[in-house]
């Protein structure tokens, strides 16, 4: 993973791009978008199988004995963006599991949302129930695109920070994305927009947040405008940005090498500062 700056992964500054490196740029463009086809077609076929809640298992017994053992990794709860559901996570659940991952919960919040504070609040409730029900403290958190700003607004804003470890954030618009102007019509798209109230309450501080972020971050994610919006920038959050090379917004949640990365993310021991210090790059071929 690499810790990254805001910048603009394409047009330095008082620089011409050269025609191979324009050449080299297009043919990425070219890759990124047939790869974001393919997925868009085959999570078109898995969404029926994502509308419904999953099933959740049943809350232990009095006597604890069904609750997680003490050192197991704590519970991931992923959390999908704006009209999807839980199916977007299939691979991504399945890498998790295969892992060492004992528990794993997906939250489906209704497409007819129209505020992202009461989804957090929901978010929050969720969060509550899989502590009470597994025995453990705390959780982690995926949440791609609109799920990754649900959740940091619960972590920021509704005092999550106590109960989430480490938020994971994939292509989510945290100072706002302005693609798509005729979806304004949706009010939680009004809340992504640049300066929008909910944003703006993002940027407050938030001394003491004891969550560790991780946003990732691709420099061909087509729903991100600009790019660097899906970057966390706060003084007073503990966070990493990691740059994701040749993917677009829907290979987020799905592709191989970021699986990693986010494995990556959600096992690392060491402080911000350490992993920073010995982060190295994600790139996709």
């Amino acid at each position: 993973m690499k810790v990254t700056r805001a910048v603009h992964p394409f047009l330095p500054l008082g620089r011409r791009l050269l025609p191979s490196r324009l050449a080299g740029l297009s043919l990425a463009l070219l890759k990124a978008t047939a790869l974001e086809l393919a997925i868009l077609a085959g999570h078109l076929l898995l969404y029926p199988s994502g509308i419904t809640q999953e099933r959740r298992a049943p809350l232990p017994s009095p006597d604890g004995a069904a609750q997680l053992p003490t050192g197991t990794k704590p519970p991931v709860v992923l959390l999908h963006g704006f009209i999807d559901n839980r199916s977007v996570f299939v691979l991504l659940r399945r890498s998790l599991a295969q892992h060492g991952r004992q528990r794993i919960e997906s939250l489906n919040y209704s497409p007819l949302t129209c505020d992202i504070r009461t989804a957090a609040e929901l978010l929050g409730r969720h969060i509550e129930e899989i502590c009470e029900r597994t025995g453990s403290k705390q959780v982690d958190i995926v949440g791609h695109s609109l799920g990754g700003l649900i959740a940091r607004y619960y972590v920021q804003r509704l005092g999550g920070d106590l109960r989430v470890r480490t938020l994971v954030t994939l292509g989510t618009p945290h100072s706002g994305t302005r693609v798509v102007p005729l979806a304004d019509a949706h009010p939680i798209v009004r809340q992504m927009r640049p300066g929008s109230e909910v944003l703006q309450e993002l940027t407050l501080p938030a001394p003491g947040c004891r969550t560790h972020f991780v946003s990732f971050w691709s420099d061909l994610d087509h729903l991100m405008d600009p790019l660097e919006t899906a970057c966390i920038d706060h003084p007073d959050l503990l966070a990493q940005n990691v740059r994701v090379s040749g993917v677009g917004h829907l290979a987020l949640p799905v592709h191989p090498a970021v699986a990693t990365g986010i494995r990556q993310a959600l096992d690392a021991t060491r402080t911000g500062a350490e992993a920073a210090a010995h982060a190295g790059g994600l790139t996709v071929a």
